[in-house]
């Protein structure tokens, strides 16, 4: 796994990709802006190019965008809607310009008008964001949620609902948050439990639709449906869920993003969660630890632009 994390850009672009190797990182995600805003400024074209020349000088293997927490794309209500996705297209383009690999984003809730008119709703606004930007070259990923209140994509089954009806399998994909994964009732901790994980991820959604990982701990418990970030071996998944996941040749080439608690020391933590990561990295030995026989392909083609 190509691990990296979640840096902060108060200090530019470039030098957020300049931080992120000082700490080891492989791969890098960032907010364009702040999260918690419907439009930021305009990226200044020196400031991008200077970011992707940063990527390639520093040998990042991934690169991703993540969107901002305000737009719902599952909204019921009209108002919501259309502002959601004219942010999406506006983050689609930010994303563009700095020319990274991917654009994250939470799919939405339904705010009560049920699960599949949520789920459509989201397809409807993928759809409708893809023929606004089609000349756009990032990835769309879909990441999967706690479960908590009326937010969607919790199950696999909604995620893989939301693919087949926008039908992009070149365009979307999935991001998988192991804190949601627990958090939604996916105990992978044991052999067999990250086993049964794995049959789903390849039975509902196909291995190669799964495109990054969002590496974090839990502070809840098991099905709590909470949101609660905590730093790598300190929570309820423990190190041996990691350990799994990290030895897995399977997603060898797939970057992994911390999103872990930081304190008042910068980035030191991140750097102790990676090095925490790295040690838990079994060498290669038979085959992936799974029960099914059958295996879909998993072209990739991530590159760093």
């Amino acid at each position: 796994m190509w691990l990296g994390a979640h840096l902060g850009i108060s200090g530019g672009l470039a030098e957020a990709v300049r931080e992120g190797r000082k700490i080891g990182c492989e791969s890098l995600q960032i907010f364009s802006k702040s999260p918690q805003m419907w439009s930021g400024p305009p990226i200044a074209p020196d400031a991008a190019e200077a970011f992707r020349i940063a990527v390639r000088a520093e040998g990042l293997r991934a690169t991703a965008v993540h969107h901002g927490y305000l737009a719902n794309l599952g909204s019921p209500k009209a108002f919501g809607r259309k502002r959601s996705r004219f942010a999406f297209v506006d983050e689609v383009r930010r994303a563009d310009l700095l020319g990274v690999d991917a654009l994250i984003f939470h799919p939405g809730a339904h705010l009560g008008s049920g699960v599949e008119a949520g789920l459509r709703t989201i397809a409807e606004s993928l759809t409708a964001v893809l023929e606004e930007v089609p000349e756009s070259r990032v990835r769309l990923l879909l990441e999967n949620a706690a479960g908590q209140g009326t937010t969607l994509g919790s199950k696999f089954e909604e995620l893989a609902s939301v693919l087949a009806q926008v039908g992009r399998p070149d365009r979307l994909g999935v991001t998988l948050d192991t804190c949601h994964l627990f958090a939604a009732g996916f105990d992978f901790r044991e052999d067999r439990g990250y086993g049964e994980l794995m049959d789903q991820v390849e039975r509902v959604l196909g291995r190669g639709t799964v495109r990054a990982f969002h590496l974090n701990d839990a502070k809840a418990k098991l099905g709590s449906h909470l949101d609660r970030h905590e730093n790598i071996g300190k929570g309820e998944i423990g190190l041996e869920g990691f350990r799994h996941l990290v030895s897995d040749r399977r997603w060898a080439e797939t970057p992994g993003y911390l999103e872990t608690p930081l304190d008042d020391r910068g980035y030191a933590l991140y750097a102790a969660d990676l090095s925490t990561l790295r040690a838990l990295v079994e060498p290669p030995t038979a085959a992936p630890k799974t029960r099914t026989t059958t295996r879909r392909s998993a072209a990739r083609g991530s590159t760093v632009k």
